[in-house]
């Protein structure tokens, strides 16, 4: 077995989700009393989160950089970025190391396309939804569109990812926002949502709308397991 490298802390709700996650996955694979081997650098989101909302990005990608180095250090055989957002430095990231970074845009792709869509509706950071990279990996290497919510609708899923979500709130009230945003974007022709945050999935699920949804930290936890294994 790989030893799966976590790096963390982008928030510490979800990077607790992979983990845990990711353990589930691999003794069910194994079974018995087995579970994965991972390593985990965790980041203070508090001292990272103010540079991403004042577009101070050179120092995030220094800040996380250092901590993907010190994941590779500790005997991580691939990288797992927990979050969404910082797949904007992916590829830098791993420029920086040297072991391969599992991309959570790619993975979340391959299940679209399994499902046979085109176009999708896109959650997430106001960083994710609104900068080109998400977007524009899912169209120009697996040529599927993603839409986004109105402007309106885009500050709302950020603040309730910020303000709730990062620190384990889970308001019944953001629920229902955030399901009339994915009915909006599947009346918009969007055949599916990608949770493209991944604290998300704690708040928004399958079982709360008949609209497929796509769970990148689920679907990037089983991507991470089956490469160990």
């Amino acid at each position: 077995m790989k030893v799966t490298g976590l790096l963390g802390g982008m928030t510490s709700e979800s990077s607790a989700e992979y983990y845990k996650l990711i353990n589930k996955l691999a003794r069910e694979k194994m079974g018995g009393n087995h579970s994965a081997k991972s390593v985990m650098v965790s980041v203070d989101f508090g001292e990272v989160e103010p540079l991403m909302e004042q577009g101070k990005w050179d120092m995030v990608l220094d800040i996380l950089s250092r901590a993907s180095e010190n994941v590779e250090k500790g005997g991580a055989d691939f990288l797992v970025i927990c979050t969404n957002t910082i797949h904007k430095f992916a590829e830098k990231i791993g420029d920086r190391i040297n072991i391969p970074v599992l991309n959570i845009i790619d993975v979340t792709a391959e299940e679209i396309r399994n499902k046979g869509f085109k176009k999708v509706g896109l959650l997430g950071t106001r960083f994710t939804m609104e900068e080109d990279f998400y977007k524009a990996r899912l169209e120009k290497k697996h040529g599927i569109e993603a839409i986004i919510p109105s402007p309106d609708e885009r500050k709302t899923i950020h603040s309730v990812i910020m303000k709730e979500l990062s620190v384990g709130i889970i308001n019944p009230d953001s629920r229902e926002e955030y399901l009339k945003i994915i009915k909006n974007l599947a009346a918009d022709g969007a055949q599916g949502v990608i949770l493209g945050c991944t604290e998300i999935p704690l708040l928004v699920s399958d079982k709360d709308t008949d609209i497929p949804l796509f769970d990148t930290t689920l679907l990037h936890a089983k991507a991470a397991v089956n490469f160990a294994l």
